[in-house]
């Protein structure tokens, strides 16, 4: 079995590396480029770049590509998936289906929080509680029901559903455990968790942060002894800040940086298939004579974009286009077809609709996937190649888009992100397919057979 992220031999390259499963690329400097926290040269630091900044120190809202893999070194969960997009035992040491609706867990003997404190059933029923109670959660549109915790001895509860959650050891993975007292329904930004490392520093806004090892870990100890998080939205700052040693990892890059980094002295790229969606969401909001509430307007708007070039020549052949409302790399993915390019089309359409003079606003967060705004800039003429005039707002990271995309704040026509939280605000279909797909297509995998 492969071992925990945290619990490896470290080198630049394996330490992003299963996060950014969810990533557009990954580079990783020389060893020689660390700094100690004395500012003096040391193997055992490692600086990382962030495209996003870490907000929090707990994923309730806050779960995107790298920041994951941060989170997860200060708290942990039941279970995590690994490399292979399979469930590993984390703070469990049973995780097994009892019946079609009740899962029976035990914790992993002697395991502790950095404060030394012990983990208990009861941090675990807190914690399902705090993440079903938070706010617009992200995580909670994972889960077609959160299940309840019945406690059986100091070690040991069961899982309990109404209906079968066949992936339920899917879905613990991300739920992170903290102390019942020091839990609540918000983002959390203190440290206190079971993970290898301890916030030793912290600057939400900055996006900053300093862990060092746990001693109290219940783990084998990590080979890295601290590591810097710094926020560094610009892309063309974070090649130079690798390419000076000043940071020895970045994510989310692009092909044009890719092929500056490649064969540097002292660089490796690593490049893995992911499993994220970008995607343009209509706002479903809209009033009842409002041109993107009828369906075969928004329809005809599909026809105007074209997938290919942007994958093609935007991309550069580093994405491939969706053929299915999940990526059809993972399991019990079913392929349903491709978006259709022709701009004919969908201006015959909107003629036809009655459709002149149409405006968008599209929104999206800077960062929030590799080569964004020339993706954003291409989405623009492709609609205006159609009648469609499209302006662009652009949010920075950490900034308040998650109240617009909520409805909370101004109006906006479509949507591109790369996370799954829209999937919730804006249409929540998507998310109903897959939840229903996964309760019955996936029954019959061997993962479910135990």
């Amino acid at each position: 079995m492969t071992k925990p992220l945290f619990d490896q031999q470290f080198s630049r390259r394996t330490m992003l590396r299963s996060s950014l499963l969810l990533g557009a690329g990954l580079a990783v400097g020389s060893i020689a480029g660390c700094a100690t926290p004395t500012g003096t040269p040391g193997p055992t630091t490692m600086s990382l770049g962030l495209n996003r900044s870490l907000v929090s120190l707990d994923n309730k809202l806050n779960q995107f590509d790298a920041a994951l893999t941060v989170q997860r070194g200060v708290r942990q969960a039941l279970t995590e998936i690994d490399q292979s997009l399979r469930p590993r035992l984390v703070l469990a040491d049973q995780f097994r289906l009892a019946s079609p609706t009740q899962w029976f867990v035990h914790l992993r003997p002697g395991i502790r929080y950095s404060d030394g404190s012990p983990v208990q059933v009861e941090d675990v029923a807190t914690a399902l509680k705090m993440y079903s109670e938070v706010d617009g959660s992200f995580v909670a549109n994972f889960f077609p029901e959160f299940p309840t915790v019945e406690k059986i001895d100091e070690t040991s509860f069961t899982l309990n559903t109404e209906r079968p959650v066949p992936v339920l050891d899917f879905l613990m993975s991300n739920i992170l455990i903290t102390p019942s007292a020091r839990n609540a329904p918000e983002e959390l930004q203190s440290g206190v968790g079971t993970g290898p490392y301890v916030v030793t520093e912290s600057n939400r806004g900055a996006g900053t942060y300093t862990l060092v090892r746990n001693d109290k870990y219940w783990g084998p100890a990590p080979h890295v002894e601290s590591i810097r998080v710094r926020f560094m939205p610009d892309e063309t700052s974070r090649v130079v800040a690798l390419r000076s040693s000043e940071i020895d990892v970045i994510d989310s890059i692009t092909p044009d940086s890719a092929d500056q980094l490649a064969g540097l002295s002292g660089v490796a790229i690593d490049r893995v298939d992911g499993v994220r969606l970008n995607q343009l969401f209509f706002n479903f909001r809209k009033p009842a004579n409002h041109p993107l509430a009828n369906a075969r307007v928004r329809r005809a708007l599909t026809y105007a974009i074209d997938g290919g070039s942007l994958v093609d020549h935007v991309m550069q052949g580093s994405a491939t286009p969706s053929r299915g409302v999940i990526p059809l790399t993972l399991d019990g993915a079913i392929e349903t077809g491709e978006y259709i390019y022709d701009p004919k089309r969908a201006r015959a359409e909107l003629d036809a609709l009655g459709i002149r003079d149409l405006n968008l606003k599209i929104i999206w967060e800077r960062g929030e996937f590799a080569a964004d705004t020339d993706i954003m800039e291409s989405v623009v003429e492709m609609l205006g190649a159609v009648g469609v005039h499209a302006t662009l707002q652009q949010f920075e990271p950490g900034g308040d888009i998650s109240q617009w995309r909520q409805g909370k704040a101004g109006d906006w026509d479509v949507l591109a992100a790369a996370d799954q939280r829209p999937l919730r605000e804006a249409s929540g279909l998507v998310s109903a397919y897959l939840h229903w797909h996964l309760e019955r297509g996936l029954r019959s995998l061997e993962y479910v057979e135990r």
